[in-house]
């Protein structure tokens, strides 16, 4: 499996990592190697995360954050999409 990043979450994550640094560049710094090393995982365990409120996705919530990751497995192209990167309080998408 391949681990696939899509534009929209790889904005997300930097607008998330961006707002959080303003305050604490330390959590900031720690919080984001949470998310890659939780996402990283999903390349040997690609249905950790939880079914997703969207058909055919899945969200994986990154521990010790208010983080969560939006990605679809596409098993017959061998990649995990990641979509978003939501923080736990902000409105879901439609």
């Amino acid at each position: 499996m391949k681990l696939v990043w899509l534009p929209a979450a790889i904005a997300n994550r930097d607008a998330l990592i961006d707002y959080i640094a303003q305050e604490n560049p330390k959590t900031a710094i720690k919080q984001d190697g949470s998310i890659e090393k939780q996402t990283g995982q999903l390349v040997e365990y690609p249905e950790m995360g939880r079914p997703g409120r969207k058909q055919g996705t899945r969200e994986l919530v990154i521990s010790q954050t208010n983080f969560v990751v939006i990605y679809r497995v596409k098993l017959k192209a061998k990649r995990i999409e990641i979509w978003r990167v939501l923080h736990s309080s902000q409105a879901w998408p439609a």
